[in-house]
């Protein structure tokens, strides 16, 4: 929704363009589903479960086919070690996550290498050569395969133009039959995704068509285990359990009372001030928010509190991010932005208000949000019926229609950060860095205030209504990139907020007025991890890996929450192997009972938040840690 493209470089090609969007094509399911769909869809045509495992290279060689990818021995080799005796549906997407399908450009650039005469076709005896000896060489039998595939090989030649095509249908069919399999089975759809519960039996393959044949393919991709968090791998599964350990915590119904937030008595004489901002769930599951620099002027008792902002939702619409929990992390700047000193944090809870109370010196302090995205997550159910956003009268003049202008009225009440009911250039340039990507500069913004309402050189509610109906009415009511604006707010096809949890901070001195100033918009990593890791180790309940001093697993019991922190002394990455099977009335926030992470040395990781599915029923946690061989 750019006015015109931002001069600020720092800032392209964060986003893509709404033509461009993936998001801005009328798909029902998102990417991700369409990921996991496509990836279950491969893995049911070699097993009759997502529960089975992969026991053998040749199972493993064979699903991935299936996917669309082109695996040659090193890639299953990376993947499929000495010590690997089993991979599970959950390690089969990560793979698929980190080997890209090879695309017709590709495949052609690799064949054209090999083509002399720069005819279209290369000699058998070129073919065979190049094939055996150079690169990852390749077997008789693999040359011969392709070299016997009649319709691309005619006197002596191999036609790699038509091979290209025929592979890249080859994939294309394959991938529509196993589509279409999983639509037609009814049961296979309801099959949980991954290998969460084990006891299904091991077997040998279903029978399956015939796959696409080898074809050369460039250097094979990085392995993915070299960074510090597999995030959801279940990698871990395959291999031996050097020493465990394992915490058990029971939380009572309601235990949130236990601590309850209190106002300090005489805040009506205190002075306040205001701020919004929103956690943004993205598309691989990573948080964003807003981050916050606070300033004040002299020695004074604060109080601080953060919780999500309550918006005019429709009746009968569901209001899901009011349940999100929020919190602030409150960092002491010192000589840079990269030496932040923890303080405090929101650790007291009234309802869905956290909040904080004490003394703070005069200086400037960073305010960063914070939630465990246990209850913020991806939308699992597909909305089948889309929103009507704009229509045209009988004189075929365009408007919106009332349901979304409700919307963006909702929208304008997240983005005006200081809630005055205007938008300034600097709070209009954060949500159009999260929607296009983009800034608005001085120019353009000049132009806007020329053309739209605006007060105090301000974009009015109105103002911002007639920009999104000036977008409308230049693609001539085509509402893609209205919806593209949608998603990135955290709205599903329906204009239910599901992906965003808008929120809103009040801050109150007893000495002074503070200020606070939205500086950041960008993931809840980096400083939020330290915050969060240094916490739970000067507060948490600490276990050490027997045999192994280096390796402590840090718990700390929230009211409302548990975060598990990982620390590794040693100068060795581990992998630790996380069970939540036999937890109760619990669901954490990376979606799984079963995963594993890969610690860096020297190094600590926030490893899981765990809450109540149910805050009125008693919950129970019970985690089992184990140290991989």
């Amino acid at each position: 929704m750019a006015i015109s493209p931002g001069s600020d470089a720092a800032f392209s090609g964060q986003k893509p363009t709404h033509s461009e969007s993936p998001r801005s094509k009328k798909f029902l399911l998102t990417e991700e589903e369409i990921f996991y769909m496509n990836c279950r869809a491969a893995y049911l045509t070699v097993f009759k479960s997502s529960l089975d495992n992969i026991i053998s290279k040749d199972q493993l060689y064979l699903a991935l086919q299936h996917a669309g990818r082109n695996p040659s021995q090193k890639t299953i080799n990376k993947y499929w070690t000495s010590q690997t005796a089993k991979l599970n549906f959950d390690d089969f997407c990560i793979i698929l996550r980190k080997e890209k399908p090879t695309s017709k450009a590709e495949l052609l650039k690799s064949f054209k290498q090999l083509d002399v005469n720069d005819n279209g076709s290369i000699l058998h005896t070129d073919l065979y050569k190049l094939l055996t000896k150079k690169g990852e060489k390749m077997t008789r039998e693999e040359v011969n395969a392709i070299i016997n595939l009649a319709d691309v090989n005619a006197d002596g030649k191999f036609d790699y133009i038509k091979f290209c095509k025929l592979y890249m249908a080859t994939n294309e069919q394959c991938l529509k039959t196993t589509l279409e399999k999983l639509e037609v089975d009814s049961k296979l759809r309801r099959q949980q995704f991954g290998s969460h519960v084990e006891g299904s039996p091991e077997r040998a393959p279903s029978p399956v068509a015939k796959a696409s044949p080898r074809i050369i393919r460039k250097a094979d991709q990085e392995s993915f285990s070299n960074k510090g968090d597999t995030r959801n791998s279940s990698l871990a599964t395959a291999r031996q359990f050097k020493t465990s350990v394992s915490f058990t915590v029971t939380m009572g119904a309601d235990s949130n009372q236990n601590s309850k937030l209190i106002e300090p008595h005489s805040i009506k004489e205190w002075q306040c001030v205001q701020s919004k901002g929103c956690f943004f769930l993205e598309e691989d599951g990573e948080i964003i928010s807003h981050q916050y620099k606070m300033q004040i002027a002299q020695r004074s008792l604060v109080y601080i509190t953060i919780k999500p902002l309550s918006l005019s939702q429709a009746e009968g619409k569901p209001s899901p991010w009011l349940s999100v929990d929020t919190a602030l992390y409150i960092l002491k700047e010192n000589e840079s932005q990269a030496n932040l000193q923890l303080l405090y944090f929101t650790e007291l809870r009234n309802r869905e208000t956290f909040g904080w109370t004490g003394e703070l010196g005069p200086g400037i302090y960073w305010l960063v949000p914070s939630t465990t995205g246990c209850r913020l997550r991806k939308e699992v159910k597909p909305v089948t019926e889309e929103a009507q956003l704009v229509y045209r009268d009988e004189t075929g003049e365009l408007f919106l229609t009332k349901e979304f202008r409700s919307t963006l009225s909702d929208i304008f009440e997240v983005i005006d950060l200081d809630g005055n009911g205007l938008l300034s250039l600097e709070e209009y340039n954060f949500f159009e860095l999260r929607t296009s990507g983009e800034k608005c500069d001085e120019d353009a913004w000049a132009v806007c205030r020329e053309n739209f309402d605006t007060k105090k050189n301000e974009l009015t509610r109105q103002g911002f209504m007639d920009l999104n109906l000036m977008e409308a009415n230049d693609r001539e009511g085509d509402p893609r990139d209205l919806w593209v604006t949608l998603h990135s707010m955290g709205y599903n096809k329906a204009l239910e907020l599901t992906e965003a949890c808008p929120f809103v901070i009040d801050i109150y001195a007893d000495k002074c007025k503070p200020r606070i100033k939205a500086v950041h918009m960008e993931a809840c990593s980096g400083q939020l991890e330290k915050a969060i890791c240094k916490s739970v180790l000067n507060k948490g309940n600490a276990k050490v890996m027997d045999g192994y001093e280096n390796i402590i697993i840090y718990t700390y019991k929230r009211d409302t929450w548990i975060t598990a922190v990982i620390e590794n002394k040693s100068d060795d990455k581990v992998i630790i192997h996380v069970n939540n099977e036999l937890s109760e009335n619990c669901v954490n926030n990376r979606g799984l009972g079963i995963f594993a992470v890969e610690v860096a040395p020297n190094s600590t990781m926030v490893c899981q938040h765990v809450m109540p599915l149910n805050e009125r029923q008693e919950w129970i946690y019970y985690c089992v840690y184990s140290l991989i061989s």
